[in-house]
């Protein structure tokens, strides 16, 4: 049974193509630009058996194409990774691609197994640096970057996501060295510069919680476009999103 926060349907921003999107409940981190705050409590959610996830699955086929599917984000999706493994045997079965969104920050037995039914793995690297890294999350990186060079070792699909947070993730030195991190490896196809946003503040405020970005800025488009040329000396293909 899963825990699940949301369902979106016809999704295009989160894989290849359209997607049926399950955000789960649940979360290690506590990012300071979270957009979902409601998802960080792991208590809560509605629980979904996985064969009513595949019915969905089913419904909406007629609208994924050749690239769409099925994508399961969060909250932290690898939290729920051992019942998230016979949901996605599911839909392999059936043929439909399958797609996780994660931090990276867990890299248990039970996560190992969900990767290999997993087509591709959205990887939010939020800070190349430990400590800022730390600042913006409540996290050390430590195991993110383990996971993506697992990720590597497995020759595993994967898109990098990133959000431009001006004055926190946006130092050129600091993403010229993710850059060099993500150079090295060949599964790395796409990288997705996420423009910082404060769409969820309005949450903060439901739920009681101080919004501690509130004085910074949304990205200019200088500070896009020099995110973009970064990347794009390592990266093969990088988007603004």
């Amino acid at each position: 049974m899963l825990r699940v926060h949301s369902v979106e349907s016809l999704g295009t921003f989160d894989g290849p193509g359209i997607r049926l999107v399950i955000f789960l409940q649940g979360c290690n981190f506590k990012c300071l630009y979270c957009a979902n705050p409601d998802t960080i409590e792991c208590l809560g959610g509605i629980h979904y058996t996985a064969e009513s996830i595949v019915q969905m699955a089913r419904n909406q086929r007629p609208f994924f194409g050749a690239r769409g599917g099925v994508t399961v984000s969060g909250g932290e999706p690898l939290m729920q990774a051992r019942d998230l493994i016979p949901l996605f045997k599911m839909l392999k079965d059936e043929g439909f691609n399958t797609c996780i969104d994660t931090n990276g920050s867990i890299l248990t037995a039970d996560v190992k197994l969900l990767l290999e039914y997993t087509d591709l793995v959205l990887l939010d690297i939020k800070h190349i640096h430990p400590e800022k890294h730390q600042m913006l999350t409540g996290m050390a990186n430590g195991r993110t970057l383990s996971f993506a060079r697992y990720l590597q070792e497995q020759n595993k699909p994967v898109w990098i996501r990133y959000v431009l947070v001006p004055g926190y993730s946006n130092d050129v030195q600091d993403m010229h060295h993710l850059g060099e991190f993500l150079e090295k490896m060949d599964n790395v196809q796409k990288l997705e510069i996420q423009p910082y946003h404060k769409l969820g503040v309005h949450k903060y405020e439901a739920l009681g919680w101080d919004y501690q970005l509130e004085d910074v800025p949304t990205n200019t488009a200088e500070q896009l476009n020099e995110a973009r040329d970064i990347f794009a000396k390592y990266v093969r293909e990088v988007v603004v999103n």
